[in-house]
């Protein structure tokens, strides 16, 4: 099932019970998994500003940006996101970050603190002790 406005999109796979959403473009594009409590609050239509606000709130899976104000870039905070979002339409820049600099970013923004816990295992099954 999907919901669309302009400049987004977003699902609910059926098969996984899980529900994502995409917004951007070549400039700034986003890929998130969504809580159902999110998936609801998007309706139909809404701009690409109402539903990024909503969205920001979920757990980032992908990010790519060139907006001139330096290189750019990709950051692929979830290796699965090509599995889960089959779908999105995902833009790609310049260089991807690091696993090593994606995990320092994730431990230090607040706003990147839903991939806290998966990076944190996906360290842990690469380095067991």
């Amino acid at each position: 099932m999907f919901k669309t406005g302009s400049g987004w999109k977003a699902c609910f796979d059926e098969k996984s019970g899980r529900y994502f959403g995409e917004y951007g473009g070549t400039q700034s594009y986003h890929l998130y998994e969504l809580t159902e409590e999110l998936f609801g609050r998007l309706n139909e239509g809404m701009s690409e500003g109402e539903a990024s606000d909503i969205m920001y709130d979920g757990r980032h899976l992908y990010m790519s940006v060139d907006d001139r104000c330096g290189p750019p870039y990709t950051v692929v905070f979830d290796d699965d996101y090509e599995t889960l979002c089959p779908w999105a339409k995902v833009m790609k820049s310049g260089r991807v970050w690091p696993d090593e600099l994606t995990n320092a970013a994730v431990e230090i923004f607040a706003s990147e603190k839903n991939n806290r816990e998966q990076r944190r295992r996906k360290r842990a099954d690469r380095n067991p002790e």
